[in-house]
């Protein structure tokens, strides 16, 4: 097998195994973890990498690949430029293969030299459901290591992570919709059980139902459950 097979197989190995990621069991700081652990092994030149996440004037960095990647997401927001910065505003991908020889951004590059051990970096733009806008951050410990061709596995990547981002973002909300109608179904029943039993209206049923959620400090799906179980027990009890 020759090199270039050889390299083609581990990264083929590599997106296998986020696809299992993505659709596992794993929740979604281990996901965004995964993605960047798996940047160095992909995107020829890079060292670490972050994941950062805007919703509205908030970023955050949800997952990074080491200490050194967040501390640098965490310089660009509080120095206000960087290439994540202008990736997430602009929606393009920055490239700055040696920070030393040339900078857009010059107290941040003035920063990480003094800092941290990395001379390059890159930024791609994610489309991400749920929120504003997502960026890939890519970082290299060695001038010139990040090319074109790291641009294009980068890329893809990128693209890998939106589809993986938004995928979990629509399984979590096909959870929440989920749980939400199931406790639907229990505060209906629980407002029918005590409509029936005390001979109230609905209005004074809810009522009832939710000054003992209260009273129990536990969510109105909690308290509802709970009437269901206990009325259906005294049913069955009154009926043996």
């Amino acid at each position: 097998m020759s090199n270039e097979d050889a390299q083609r197989e581990e990264t083929g190995a590599v997106f296998a195994r986020l696809a299992e990621i993505v659709y596992g069991p794993e929740d979604y700081a281990q996901m965004c973890a995964a993605l960047c652990v798996a940047a160095p092994m992909l995107v020829p030149g890079c060292d670490r990498a972050s994941l950062v996440v805007r919703r509205g004037s908030s970023m955050r960095t949800v997952a990074a690949g080491d200490d050194t990647a967040r501390r640098i997401d965490a310089a660009e927001r509080e120095l206000g430029e960087g290439p994540c910065i202008d990736v997430l505003h602009h929606d393009t991908t920055e490239l700055d293969t040696d920070l030393a020889v040339r900078t857009r951004w010059p107290a941040l590059t003035k920063w990480i030299l003094e800092s941290t051990p990395v001379r390059g970096a890159a930024g791609f733009r994610l489309t991400v459901e749920g929120a504003d806008a997502a960026a890939l951050n890519i970082f290299s410990d060695t001038p010139g290591a990040l090319t074109e061709q790291s641009l294009d596995a980068g890329a893809v990547l990128a693209a890998f992570a939106s589809v993986a981002l938004s995928a979990r973002a629509h399984r979590d909300q096909a959870v929440s919709l989920r749980a939400g109608l199931e406790s639907n179904r229990e505060i209906g029943k629980a407002i029918g059980l005590l409509m029936a039993i005390h001979e109230v209206p609905e209005e004074q049923a809810f009522t009832l139902l939710r000054e003992a959620s209260q009273r129990m400090n536990l969510r109105l799906s909690e308290v509802a459950k709970q009437v269901v179980e206990t009325l259906k027990r005294t049913s069955d009890a009154s009926e043996s």
